[in-house]
């Protein structure tokens, strides 16, 4: 086996990365100036990539999907887009490509704009740090905790939006509770058949509209478990996925239960109108109470 293929088996071998120290440990006949030689080959023919790990230089093998990507592209910039791809969907902080490359800021800036140019790569704004940029392959779906999902737009944390949610998760397990008392005479399956899954609230909170987008099974999830911490809602002891609504203390009063305080459209309600409050099912059913 030639002197180039062994390195590149010590190399596969440490999917981390091999260090300087791993590849003359393994070839203790080649010297230092031979094995140097035999990396910038291996460099130049877009086999391996060279990452810093603090002072120490690592060489890992590259991925042949990015070497086409970074096709005609600078030594200094494949490097670049070698770290920001290994950052995945979580992304990467300048500083620590800055630190990563050993390249100065910049170089790193200049890069950046370039990579950004081509399309190779984009800048994400992270909720957690507002002031800084996070940068991710092109393409690449950033990940929850950089956007912070469905409850943030723009970086702002939508609190109206969950506020609604939260009302009509509340009221949707209300009418579970109504409808499960009128049907079942025994407290036990009265108490049984007041609980929903999370999948049912979802099931109803999608068909409501209230969403640009579809909510998960997850994201009602994190709704209710609002609702369980603020003592409105109990999960069932048989289901961790079930919750129904906690009976109050003291019952409210029939204009407390008025449905347009947590109705999601209800600046759109007005008489002749799509959503009026003659036709409104939710205002029948108060009325009817």
């Amino acid at each position: 086996m030639e002197l180039e293929d062994r390195v590149l088996d010590v190399i596969s071998n440490n999917p981390t990365g091999a260090t300087n120290a791993a590849l003359q440990a393994a070839h203790p006949g080649s010297g230092l100036a031979e094995l140097v030689e035999v990396i910038n080959k291996l460099v130049s023919k877009d086999k391996i990539q060279i990452f810093h790990k603090g002072k120490q230089l690592v060489y890992m093998l590259k991925d042949p999907e990015s070497a086409k990507k970074c096709k005609g592209v600078d030594v200094e910039d494949k490097l670049i887009y070698q770290l920001i791809e290994k950052a995945g969907n979580k992304g990467i902080w300048i500083r620590d490509l800055r630190y990563a490359s050993n390249i100065p800021q910049a170089q790193v800036n200049k890069i950046l704009k370039s990579l950004e140019s081509k399309k190779l790569i984009k800048s994400v704004n992270s909720v957690a740090a507002s002031k800084k940029k996070l940068y991710m392959v092109h393409g690449i779906e950033p990940d929850r905790s950089v956007t912070g999902g469905t409850w943030y737009s723009d970086q702002e944390f939508e609190s109206e939006f969950v506020d609604v949610l939260n009302q009509q998760c509340h009221r949707f397990l209300q009418q579970a509770r109504t409808l499960a008392e009128k049907q079942h005479p025994d407290p036990i399956s009265r108490k049984r058949a007041a609980f929903k899954t999370s999948q049912e609230i979802c099931g109803f909170i999608n068909g409501l509209k209230v969403s640009k987008v579809e909510l998960s099974v997850t994201d009602v999830e994190t709704i209710l478990e609002t609702l369980v911490f603020d003592g409105k809602v109990e999960r069932s002891p048989e289901d961790p996925k079930s919750f129904s609504v906690v009976r109050p203390l003291l019952s409210s009063c029939g204009l407390m239960r008025v449905p347009c305080g947590v109705c999601p459209v209800h600046r759109e309600c007005r008489e002749g109108g799509v959503v009026s409050p003659t036709s409104c099912p939710y205002m029948k059913e108060w009325l009817d109470f």
